[in-house]
């Protein structure tokens, strides 16, 4: 399924990010807000992720691209709700987009987990609360070790960072303790996880903390 954003569900941002965290907490459903640049490999994380939790968790996604529906058609592969946002050349999702979106869902109480994939770009996402519980950073060791000083704003913002793509480390130039004081240096409340989604590296810590997340939500 494909949503083209038109008119406005809600008007005002904040009033939006209430209205969807409202109803992720009356759902008791957990949302985590996944950001990065283009090709840090956000979708491969989300289809590694639903893999190793679609057994125990209802899933749904909120797939957010300028255009096409190519990555929601990869997680629709594997038998999971998701709903695609075209922006249409806009650079990040709103609160707004997801409140128009939510519906489509038809009652999120019967979803565990829902993640938001949001559009690939380390400037705008950063700045609009779309209700989620989570935003989780994605950054990938072939982007190289400036990212987290020259994109601040982003990871100060941030609950999590994943550095995503470790089986590459030997053959670029990142440093693992250089970016981890560089997001200490930012935010020191952020964790920091290093991961590769396609040889499964450190993956277990990553799926553990969405446990523990998930477990925390359905307390409140």
């Amino acid at each position: 399924m494909k949503i083209k954003i038109g008119e406005d569900v809600l008007k005002d941002h904040h009033t939006a990010a209430e209205f969807n965290r409202e109803l992720f907490e009356n759902s008791k459903t957990l949302v985590i807000n996944i950001m990065s640049s283009p090709g840090a490999g956000k979708t491969t994380l989300l289809e590694e992720t639903v893999k190793a939790l679609k057994d125990d968790y209802s899933i749904a996604v909120i797939e957010g691209d300028l255009a096409t529906d190519r990555d929601a058609e990869r997680l629709r592969l594997l038998g999971i709700k998701t709903v695609q946002i075209n922006t249409v050349g806009g650079c990040h999702l709103d609160a707004r987009m997801i409140a128009k979106t939510l519906p489509e869902f038809e009652g999120l109480d019967q979803f565990d987990l829902l993640f938001i994939e949001n559009i690939g770009n380390l400037v705008c996402p950063s700045g609009y609360d779309l209700g989620q519980h989570y935003k989780v950073v994605v950054l990938s060791v072939p982007e190289g070790n400036d990212k987290i000083p020259k994109y601040p704003v982003m990871f100060r913002r941030t609950d999590l960072t994943i550095i995503n793509k470790v089986d590459l480390l030997p053959y670029v130039s990142f440093n693992l303790e250089e970016a981890r004081r560089d997001l200490e240096a930012i935010n020191p409340q952020a964790l920091f996880k290093a991961v590769s989604a396609k040889s499964g590296e450190g993956m277990d810590d990553w799926i553990n903390w969405i446990k523990d997340a998930h477990f925390q939500c359905i307390k409140q």
